[in-house]
């Protein structure tokens, strides 16, 4: 599971990378996009990168030109469906919470009727 650093840079290259078969990176884009939430280094961007391809989210190769260097990225299958996948552990979470809270309110009701019943 990627950590908070790796889920900023997966999610923007699910956004970035969606539909296409290969996108043109630099990490001054990632960097430059994922710098309201967290500062990142192109040396981090460049271990995150490589972590996320061990991890089997992605496929991409570094390409030099004038400008610097970009990656050349593409979604493996777990990427594609990584986005649909949060979602689906986040709504999957909510409903674990919202259960046990009825749970709970219907056993502390439970117990009130029993203590009412022996009561008396």
């Amino acid at each position: 599971m990627p950590d908070r650093k790796e889920k900023l840079v997966l999610k923007y290259l699910c956004k970035t990378c969606s539909g296409k078969k290969t996108s043109l990176i630099s990490p001054h884009d990632i960097a430059k996009n994922i710098c309201k939430k967290m500062v990142l280094s192109v040396s981090e961007i460049d271990e995150i990168m490589a972590s996320l391809s061990l991890q089997n989210y992605i496929d991409f190769v570094v390409s030099d030109s004038k400008n610097g260097y970009f990656y050349c990225v593409k979604l493996k299958k777990k990427g594609q469906t990584y986005l649909a996948d949060s979602k689906r552990q986040k709504k999957a979470m909510l409903m674990l919470v919202v259960r046990s809270m009825f749970l709970a309110t219907v056993s502390f009701v439970f117990g009130l009727i029993l203590k009412a019943i022996f009561k008396s």
